[in-house]
């Protein structure tokens, strides 16, 4: 848990996009280099907290849009099968249409060997985890065809689900829910907070909700436009339980 009187900035999606612009452009942060810090926590989120280390050969599910939520569950994919665990990929979208940088982490995930399938071809069986990739804080409107069908099917499995930044489907300013949105029994954020996490009724989507370090220098925050204070959460650990 964070400290008790921490007193935390929480992101609307405007903000969250300048910090995005701000580690690539001002700070020579690439996306892979996020990406990467991003999946791997979620995997080892998705490990410490959901499977059983005895029985690593339990089935995940891995549900991937074409942003960057998309490639940093393919990174948390790629982790979990690289730790001998049965992970899958569900892609929201056809992969000629991933953006450049998930399309890397497909490939990546393709040449070991990992199922990859779309939304045809949903698993009949619920996984012992569903792994949250499908729509990132760039939400506009309620999901649609592909990435609606796979946050119903989600919703409609007996398997908890891990959602990476927050659940699909929920507007990370306001937290009004889409139709549909992922009922997520844990959810993942990166950096900071997004101010939807605890927007009214948002606590049924979000479930438990965490905070992973995806490497932001602390001084970007307080730089314009943004001009916050951010406390050192990751101090003693690179993630954190807000909740």
């Amino acid at each position: 848990m964070t400290p008790p009187g921490v007193d935390m900035p929480w992101l609307s999606a405007e903000q969250m996009a300048e910090v995005d612009r701000a580690m690539v452009q001002d700070y020579g942060i690439l996306l892979p280099q996020m990406m990467e810090l991003a999946g791997r926590h979620l995997a080892g989120l998705a490990r410490d907290r959901f499977l059983a280390r005895e029985h690593p050969r339990q089935r995940v599910v891995v549900l991937a849009g074409k942003g960057g939520n998309g490639g940093g569950a393919l990174v948390a994919a790629r982790r979990l099968s690289g730790w001998g665990i049965d992970a899958s990929v569900v892609l929201s979208t056809d992969a000629r249409r991933l953006a450049a940088v998930p399309r890397h982490q497909l490939e990546t995930v393709r040449r070991m060997g990992i199922d990859v399938r779309g939304t045809d071809a949903l698993p009949p069986e619920a996984p012992a985890l569903v792994i949250d990739g499908v729509i990132g804080y760039g939400l506009r409107g309620d999901p649609r065809e592909s990435a609606a069908a796979l946050i119903s099917w989600a919703n409609a499995t007996t398997a908890p689900i891990l959602a990476l930044d927050l659940p699909s489907g929920l507007d990370a300013t306001t937290g009004a829910a889409g139709r549909p949105t992922v009922e997520a029994t844990a959810t993942m954020t990166l950096a900071l907070p997004k101010q939807g996490l605890r927007g009214d009724g948002a606590e049924r989507f979000v479930g438990e909700l965490y905070l992973a370090d995806i490497g932001v220098p602390r001084q970007l925050y307080a730089q314009p436009p943004l001009g916050l204070s951010a406390p050192d959460v990751f101090a003693t650990s690179d993630r954190v339980r807000l909740r």
